[in-house]
């Protein structure tokens, strides 16, 4: 339990030295910029990839669960979006994003304090946290709405083309279910969803990293517990801000 808190206590301090103004907006925004390309637009393939074959599977699995005369056909389709929207695309992609972004950070954060770069920017009078860490959360932050949008749409295309290629069902009882019923809300939700998701990613990443002391192996050990407690963080985060956002 002390553990626990103290690491709090520390993450609550390195988020202090976070968010100041930074020293330079110029050279904030070269940073930040950078991190959208390297965190963000880096990261649209794999969230392409992913979300076109799981959207895919959901239409197979719910088209072969729901094989009854009492149900229509386009139940199929209004489900597939809903499970798409309000968990896959946010909380299962966000997931997947802690594996692939969140040990991006933290390694490399953790590559930059064991080669001492941290320790010179220090020296300089460069406050080291606000320099390294403030871009990498807010380009998080400001891309992952994109992402979570293309991934609904590669999700919906997806079950679309299964339909199409798979004959599983027809394409307008598909069509049809998809648009009953929608509430735009629930978007919104889902991109509020992430942003917080973003900033759990990014800051706890960067505190593993920023913390990491020894060698390489300390730094794989970062990198490894940055995702552990990312995803972790981000299921409990997802089941409060459904009870608060949905009840």
């Amino acid at each position: 339990m002390f553990s626990v808190l103290e690491k709090f206590g520390k993450y609550a301090f390195l988020l202090r030295k976070v968010f100041t103004k930074p020293q330079k907006w110029s050279v904030f925004f070269n940073q930040f910029f950078s991190e959208v390309s390297k965190l963000g637009i880096n990261s649209i393939w794999i969230v392409i990839i992913i979300s076109f074959f799981i959207g895919a599977v959901i239409v197979v699995q719910i088209t072969l669960n729901i094989d009854s005369p009492f149900m229509p056909r386009w139940t199929v389709g209004y489900v597939s979006r809903e499970i798409i929207i309000l968990e896959f695309s946010s909380s299962i992609m966000s997931l997947i994003l802690a594996g692939k972004v969140g040990s991006n950070i933290a390694s490399e954060i953790g590559t930059m304090r064991i080669t001492e770069q941290i320790d010179a920017l220090e020296i300089m009078g460069v406050n080291s946290a606000n320099y390294i860490i403030l871009p990498k959360i807010t380009a998080l932050m400001f891309f992952i709405p994109v992402l979570v949008v293309l991934s609904i749409f590669c999700g919906l295309i997806g079950g679309y083309g299964v339909c199409i290629f798979g004959n599983i069902m027809p394409v307008t009882d598909f069509e049809y279910g998809i648009q009953s019923f929608f509430k735009p809300f629930y978007v919104y939700y889902a991109i509020f969803k992430t942003v917080i998701f973003g900033f759990i990613i990014s800051s706890v990443a960067a505190f593993y990293g920023y913390n990491a002391r020894g060698g390489s192996l300390d730094v794989g050990k970062a990198s490894t517990d940055s995702v552990v407690m990312s995803s972790i963080l981000i299921l409990i985060s997802d089941l409060l801000i459904t009870q608060l956002m949905m009840a």
